[in-house]
């Protein structure tokens, strides 16, 4: 087994939070995971004495996150491991879903990481070694109808994950963002908010969307075990991944992204590059 390690886990309750929290506690390491009540949290120390450590936490207080991270580290020891897993799902037409759910969206699922992020590094990087790890989701690579605000807080995620890694690779700091396809978690069932519809010409496109989704519902192909199983495998990477992809779906509908995008590329090339000019080499020519 690779050195026990100390990891910090955001909603350790259900879902990939509480999988990558018994993996790793059955593999040795000590998990610090957050929760959003005293009972979660009891429920979470029974797993393991000592090794289990909860603490009460909504990752959308970020007025309290920076002391929950600074008394971790000062009564547990330095965090090895961020693992950004909290957050949810919003299924809804856009023109029909408020704009208050599209920020409650982003708050946790964006800033909630960002804030915790910001609360560990500082510790990381006096230590010069650490990972980050961002659960992000297929739906930060792909899109569908009737999921554009949950799409764009994955995106979001994703770009600053990329762009953190860049700038944290030579501190020692690595950052992996982890997109996971359909699993057998919560996500489309009570976990998701569901904005009610109201506009009949969505009707012809979405309905048949959601009414797979909801039929799909604990019996999709992953198993969130081996998901985190393949986690804690790209924790003990020498190089772990920059994106990691988990679930065929995922590796199948990214592909296929990737490669609608490049023919599209391709079609539009001559368009893109009509308008270059006006670059610096031509205006030192004219002067």
């Amino acid at each position: 087994m690779a050195s026990p390690k100390t990891l910090l886990i955001t909603g350790v309750s259900s879902g990939f939070g509480r999988a990558l929290a018994e993996e790793a506690l059955a593999a040795g390491h000590q998990v610090v995971g957050t929760v959003r009540t005293v009972q979660a949290r009891l429920a979470f120390e029974a797993l393991s004495p000592g090794a289990a450590i909860g603490r009460v936490l909504d990752v959308t207080d970020f007025d309290a996150i920076d002391g929950v991270v600074a008394e971790v580290d000062a009564q547990v020891g330095g965090i090895d491991v961020l693992v950004n897993n909290a957050g949810y799902g919003h299924e809804g037409v856009m023109e029909e879903s408020p704009l208050s759910e599209m920020r409650r969206q982003f708050d946790v699922n964006v800033f909630g990481a960002v804030a915790m992020i910001k609360a560990v590094l500082p510790f990381m990087r006096q230590r010069r070694r650490g990972h980050i790890l961002n659960i992000t989701s297929m739906g930060g690579h792909i899109t569908m109808p009737g999921i554009a605000y949950y799409c764009g807080s994955k995106f979001a995620l994703e770009g600053i994950s990329e762009a953190l890694g860049k700038e944290v690779r030579s501190l020692g700091i690595a950052v992996t963002a982890v997109a996971p396809g359909s699993f057998r978690t919560d996500w489309a069932g009570r976990s998701m908010v569901r904005t009610p519809r109201s506009i009949a010409d969505y009707d012809g496109i979405f309905d048949p969307i959601r009414q797979a989704r909801e039929a799909k519902s604990g019996r999709q192909l992953g198993d969130p075990r081996k998901a985190a199983r393949a986690m804690l495998a790209a924790i003990a990477a020498e190089h772990p991944p920059t994106h990691l992809l988990l679930g065929s779906d995922a590796l199948a509908l990214v592909r296929d992204k990737l490669s609608a995008l490049s023919q599209e590329m391709s079609a539009w090339e001559a368009l893109t590059v009509s308008t270059d000019g006006g670059g610096m080499d031509e205006v030192s020519a004219r002067s």
